[in-house]
């Protein structure tokens, strides 16, 4: 058992061998038939040839070994030489193919890890940049607005009013950026659960351009709902998608941008989803911007965006949510002609059972 384990075999040199020693053995063969001599026709021309093939074989064997085994060293030699020296030490002098191989993955994976803690350091770097300067730009304004007030700003009522009125919006503006936050968090870490439930999504979007109807007439603009069925059922998170509405149309608002501007949200029955889109016909996107605008922080047009007072989180937490309802959403945009954003709710059964009875009655 102890010899077994070690004796090694090389398997390519021992074929290599055998190939060689089979060449050898057919031409001898060759020549014994077209001979004429009866000597090498006879049994003990025969034993002769087999010893001889057998130790040409062992001859062979470890020849190619130590060739191979030379020109693997040589090999190895001139890789260890590049290879860090934490990588490769002193005393690993009799390596192999299959050693320096794992000296290999180890040092890929030990790249690889310090790769991903430069990036993770990179956007905690860029995190609290971002968190930091949004956070500056509300507290900054209270302070100087509070600082008017006690150098007797409060005397004057006019000035006051206006000035706590600011200072409103800016704490709002503040709760908005936290609530944001923590939100975005909480969806990362996987911390919020969905409740689902069976609602009528077009009735939900009539009530958002409700909720929005102010803000939209203060840019001119108009909005419009585009539907195939006048109930539309679907099965998710009724708030949280009242939330990724709200985001979208309030984006649209934001960069209308021209006049004549309008909203169309355009819903229709697919064959297991509802098809839900939001068109706008303001500013668009550029190209080279598309790809990032559903990153933390990513403004399209930084300075017009907090002037407007966005947090810069609403489309990563449109995201977030449709990833959670196991959707995604797609974005297209030409600039200075409009942006559409297009996604999909699951439909509800209730939804599929009262269509399937109203095509019954018909």
């Amino acid at each position: 058992m102890r010899l077994r384990n070690s004796v090694k075999i090389n398997w390519l040199s021992a074929a290599a061998s055998f190939f060689l020693m089979a060449v050898f053995g057919c031409v001898v063969l060759m020549f014994e038939f077209y001979t004429d001599d009866a000597y090498f026709k006879t049994w003990d021309f025969n034993y002769l040839l087999v010893l001889t093939l057998t130790f040409l074989y062992v001859v062979n064997y470890f020849v190619l070994e130590f060739l191979f085994g030379f020109y693997s060293k040589n090999q190895i030699r001139r890789i260890t030489n590049i290879l860090p020296e934490d990588i490769i030490h002193d005393y690993d002098t009799d390596l192999g193919f299959k050693e320096l191989g794992e000296k290999m993955h180890e040092m890929n994976q030990r790249n690889a890890e310090i790769d991903l803690m430069k990036e993770m350091e990179d956007y905690r770097k860029e995190y609290i940049g971002n968190v930091s300067h949004e956070l500056k730009t509300p507290l900054f304004s209270i302070q100087g607005y509070i600082e008017t007030l006690r150098e007797g700003g409060v005397e004057d009522l006019n000035i006051r009013d206006k000035y706590l009125q600011r200072i409103d919006n800016s704490v709002e503006r503040l709760l908005n950026i936290v609530i944001d936050l923590d939100m975005i968090n909480r969806f990362e870490s996987g911390q919020i659960n969905l409740k689902f439930s069976t609602f009528d999504v077009n009735h939900l979007i009539q009530e958002i351009f409700d909720l929005l109807e102010m803000e939209a007439e203060r840019q001119s603009m108009t909005m419009q709902l585009q539907t195939t069925q006048s109930q539309l059922f679907v099965f998710a998170d009724k708030q949280k998608i009242s939330q990724v509405l709200i985001n979208l149309i309030s984006n649209s608002i934001k960069y209308a941008n021209r006049e004549e501007a309008q909203i169309i949200v355009s819903t229709r029955e697919g064959l297991q989803n509802i098809h839900i889109s939001v068109e706008d016909n303001g500013m668009g996107i550029k190209p080279e911007n598309l790809p990032r605008i559903f990153e933390r922080f990513y403004r399209v047009e930084s300075s017009r965006n907090r002037k407007e007072g966005g947090s810069g989180l609403g489309l990563a937490i449109v995201k977030h949510i449709l990833e959670a309802h196991k959707q995604t959403i797609v974005v297209e945009s030409v600039y200075l002609s409009g942006t559409k954003f297009k996604f999909k709710l699951a439909k509800s059964p209730i939804g599929k059972l009262k269509r399937g009875k109203a095509n019954f009655a018909e």
